[in-house]
Formats: C-alpha cells, structure tokens, sequence
C-alpha cells in the first residue's frame, strides 16, 4: 500500500526537493548567507510536505485497501470508498461501466438462451416430419409421393426458419435494400405455396397493382410473408375460404394487408403472438408452432423500419398489415429515381 502510494507521488516527492533547492539559491544569490535560516527553512518545508503526503495516505487508505485484494463479488467493488474528487468520479465510473457491461452480458444471455430453446423445440418438431417419411418408405407397393412432398416442405420451411433466425443478429451485414414490385413478390410466395391452397382448398385473391414497387429487402421480406400466408393457411380449416391479399398507396407510404377467413386468434393472445416461443391457443391446436415465425417476422419488420399491425378476432380471420413508409410507386426506369426519394 505504501509503494502504490508513493509511486503515485513520485513525481511531487522529485519536484518538492527541487523547489527547496531553487529557492536556497535564489536566497544565496541574494547575498543571504545565514545557515541557520537556510536550515530551518529547509526543516519547516519538510515538515510541511511530510503532513501533506501523511494527510493523503490516510485520506485513501480505504481506497487503497480496496483495490489491492481480490474482490469477492461486484457488491465490494462497486461500494464507494474514495473520499477525494477523483476517487469518487472514479467509482461512478466504475458503477456507470458495470451497468453497460451487465445490460450486454444479460442481451447476450438472453439471445443464447432463445437460440437454444429455439433449437430444441425445432430439433423435436423435426422429428415428426422424419418420422412420417421413414413410414411411408416402410410400407409395401407405390410411395406415395403428395405425402413425402409434403413432410419435405415442412422441413425445408422449418430449416428456413432456423436460418433465419440464426442471421438475425447479423442482419445489418445480409441487408440489401433495393425496388422490389410487390405484386411479382406476392405471387411468387402464392406460386410456392400452392400445393398447400389445394390442400387446404383455399383460394387466394390478389389485389395489388403491377406497377407498385416498394424500396426493401426482398429475401428478408418473402420470408416474413412467406410466414403471414403459411399462418393464414395453416389455420384455415373450413374449405372454399379465400387468402386476400390487397396493397395500396397512402399519402407516399404503401400499405400491404394480408387477410384471411380462418379461426382467428382470441383476444387474449392477440398482444403476445409477436413474443418469442409463444404459441397460444391456436398453436396448441395443431401441435406444430415454433411461436418463433411471428416474432421473426416482428424483428425483421422493426429492423426494415416497416410497421406490422395484427387483428383478429376469433370466427372472423385475421388481418396482418404491413406499413412500408417513405415509399414511392414506380415502374421499371424509375427505380433509381426511387432510391434518391429515398
């Protein structure tokens, strides 16, 4: 404790002693030659920097105890023991640090725990769709190959799904904005999905124009409609329903609504289906929601800066609007000018 201190004064201890020395030669210069004032004034300023250092060692002696043991915990560390300016500055510094440090380390937990829990719950629902192939190649005659198409289209959804999920902490590093039409987008994702229309029965009814484009990710989006349609569908049970899929300007925004004539969601789920593994009543239903595709697609509207609204009421369908703000309908050679609006 002693050496800690006197390495922080070592420079006072060098400078004092010089000072001394400046002054009993400016007194010689003078023509001042009496030794015993020279000795006394030597003595009294010795004196006086030896209370000086004395005062300051016992005014940090608790600081110094401090920071020379190995601490037990954060409590003793961050307990405010500095009685100088500095000190104390010192250990609201420390606190300040401490709270970021514990706001990223509880971030980085809680991103670590929802990708595990994630993984296990998807890892058990894979196992359904494996299950059911190895089945249908067990039984004797012709495969039968609808029933394989469709247990492979639901692990290639669920693998998609993981992969996002997986890409959403680096998503500023896989973003690429750029003009995507939005009806050629729409009809894609209804292309891809309709095998599962014709086993539901359900029929989609696009209603947005050809030339309406809107300035986003294109792979970011079709996967996060691509989870509002599959929703839309999975939970429509009663054939000859209809998927309505409508976009329309809005004083320079575009507004993109999904809307289906399915069950519904109950009023008392409907704040909680954006949250992490939360199923609800309907994903209990049907046994297969990760409760991870609405809170993906959430995450990745707040990241594009899109606003995402559900209703829904139970009997009634469900409603999912989406809110592209800033945006501009353009056609093909105006694109760029699109991105300098933008």
């Amino acid at each position: 404790m002693v050496r800690l201190f006197l390495k922080e004064h070592v420079g006072f201890l060098v400078f004092q002693p010089l000072l001394i020395a400046f002054i009993m030669m400016l007194y010689w210069l003078d023509g001042f030659r009496n030794f015993d004032t020279a000795v006394y004034t030597v003595t009294i300023s010795l004196l006086l920097t030896l209370t000086f250092l004395v005062a300051r060692f016992v005014k940090r002696y608790r600081f110094y105890q401090k920071i020379l043991v190995t601490p037990e915990g954060m409590d003793s560390v961050l307990q405010r023991e500095g009685k100088c300016p500095e000190h104390i500055q010192t250990e609201v510094y420390m606190q300040g640090l401490y709270k970021v440090y514990q706001h990223e380390a509880q971030n980085l937990y809680a991103t670590q725990n929802r990708h595990l829990q994630f993984m296990n719950q998807w890892v058990h629902q894979m196992k359904t769709p494996l299950s059911v192939i190895q089945l249908l190649l067990q039984e004797e005659g012709e495969l039968d190959k609808t029933s394989v198409r469709e247990e492979v289209e639901r692990l290639k959804s669920g693998l998609d799904t993981v992969l996002m999920n997986a890409r959403l902490d680096t998503f500023e590093e896989d973003m690429q904005v750029e003009p995507v039409p939005l009806r050629q987008l729409v009809s894609e994702l209804v292309t891809e999905n309709k095998r599962l229309f014709i086993s539901k029965n359900v029929f989609p009814d696009i209603d947005i124009d050809e030339q309406l484009t809107v300035l986003t990710d294109r792979k970011w989006m079709k996967f996060v409609l691509g989870q509002f349609l599959t929703n839309a569908l999975k939970y429509t049970f009663e054939p000859n329903k209809k998927v309505y899929l409508r976009a329309q300007c809005q004083n320079g925004n575009v507004l993109l609504t999904i809307r289906d004539e399915g069950i519904g969601i109950p009023a008392s789920d409907l704040p909680r289906v954006t949250k992490a593994f939360f199923t609800g009543e309907n994903g209990r239903k049907t046994g297969e929601s990760t409760g991870m595709g609405l809170y993906l697609a959430k995450e990745v509207c707040n990241k594009l800066g899109h606003q995402l609204e559900l209703k829904s009421a139970p009997g009634e369908g469900t409603t999912v609007s989406m809110l592209f703000i800033n945006q501009e309908s353009v056609t093909g050679g105006e694109h760029d000018g699109a991105i300098e609006n933008r």
